[in-house]
Order: structure tokens, then sequence, then C-alpha cells
């Protein structure tokens, strides 16, 4: 059975920074896709990053630069390091699994999740 439990989350004022942690357990997917995604109160679910199995990342546009995604195989643990976080980064950020090579920032083609976990930044 698939598990996922993000922690790491909390308050912190524009400019700083939060690591988030996604524990893994389950996951038997040959080639998989593991990726961040977020959402704020009355807007959609969107993609942060992503990471296949090879380690390659991909990120949306507003986090790019300021956000890595990264994963120890060891820890069977997802990361998301956040820099320079600003208010409209403020959001219950999620992890989330599927099988596949080809990973796109698409909520809909994911289909294990975690209960998320609430990242507020203030200015």
């Amino acid at each position: 059975q698939v598990q996922l439990q993000e922690s790491g989350g909390g308050s912190v004022q524009a400019g700083g920074s939060l690591s988030l942690s996604c524990a893994v357990s389950g996951v038997t997917y040959r080639r998989y896709c593991m990726g961040w995604f977020r959402q704020a109160p009355g807007k959609r679910r969107e993609g942060v990053a992503a990471l296949d199995a090879d380690g390659g990342a991909g990120y949306a546009g507003s986090v790019e630069g300021r956000f890595t995604i990264s994963q120890d195989n060891a820890k069977n643990t997802l990361y998301l390091q956040m820099n320079s976080l600003k208010p409209e980064d403020t959001a219950m950020y999620y992890c989330a699994a599927r099988s596949g090579t080809v990973c796109t920032l698409s909520p809909g083609g994911y289909d294990r999740w975690g209960q998320g976990t609430q990242v507020t930044v203030s200015s």
C-alpha cells in the first residue's frame, strides 16, 4: 500500500525559507514520478515541482530558481527546499506519486497523494 506523509510546513516571513519532507512507502513503480503540488483557498491545485526516477526535475515558472526538489532513496524521502518565499506561495502543499516516465506538473496524472502540509508566508 502506497503511503505518503508530508511534514515541515509552517509560517515564515517573506524572503524566508522552509524545507518540506515527504516520507514515502509502498511505491513499487518500476518507473515513477514524484511531485509537489499546492492549493491555495479558492484556487485549483497546481504543480510546483516534479522528479523522475533518473533524477530529472521540472519546475513551475513561478518557483523556478527558488525551489528545489530532491529525493533520498536510502531514506525513502522526497524533499522540497523553498527559498525566497513570497506571500503568494501560501498554500497547502502535497506530495504525490504516479507511475510513468513522463513526469508532468499536471495534478490529474498522479494517483497517490499525501494529506498535505500548510505553508503560510506573511509580508
